[in-house]
């Protein structure tokens, strides 16, 4: 009989766990207000570099930056928080370009990569010309 009980108490607690979190808020996504704090939440992991241009998605919830030489750095909402990194062209196995939106597909294991939608395509365009290397690039139809 003690078994069912404690079954019981534990699947209450995670439960109670799960919509506590939830409810404070820790599901939301955070998103970025603008380039000036993408560019100062880049800054702290990379203070030596010195971006150019800051590219926002369309739902602010990733930024790329130009870093020039075929370099990029991008910020990113993970769950309430911001990631960042510097992405190349011997990073990728895919890149493509559809209209305002741009596709990476990453080697590396802790960030797959992901589809960004911008507001226009002249931003979708410039970062895939940032990251572009011929072999790897094509511009679906």
């Amino acid at each position: 009989m003690g078994l069912p009980v404690l079954v019981v108490l534990v699947v209450f607690g995670i439960a109670l766990s799960v919509a506590a979190v939830h409810f404070t808020g820790g599901t939301t996504t955070a998103t970025l207000a603008g380039a000036d704090q993408a560019l100062a939440r880049f800054a702290e992991d990379f203070p030596d570099e010195r971006p150019g241009a800051v590219r926002l998605t369309a739902d602010n919830h990733t930024a790329f930056l130009d870093l020039g030489a075929q370099r990029c750095g991008i910020v990113q909402s993970i769950g309430d928080c911001f990631l960042t990194r510097i992405v190349t062209p011997q990073d990728l196995l895919a890149l493509a370009r559809e209209g305002d939106a741009v596709s990476l597909r990453l080697k590396d294991f802790t960030w797959k990569g992901g589809r960004f939608a911008f507001a226009n395509e002249a931003d979708a365009r410039a970062v895939a010309a940032a990251l572009q290397n011929d072999d790897r690039i094509r511009e679906a139809a």
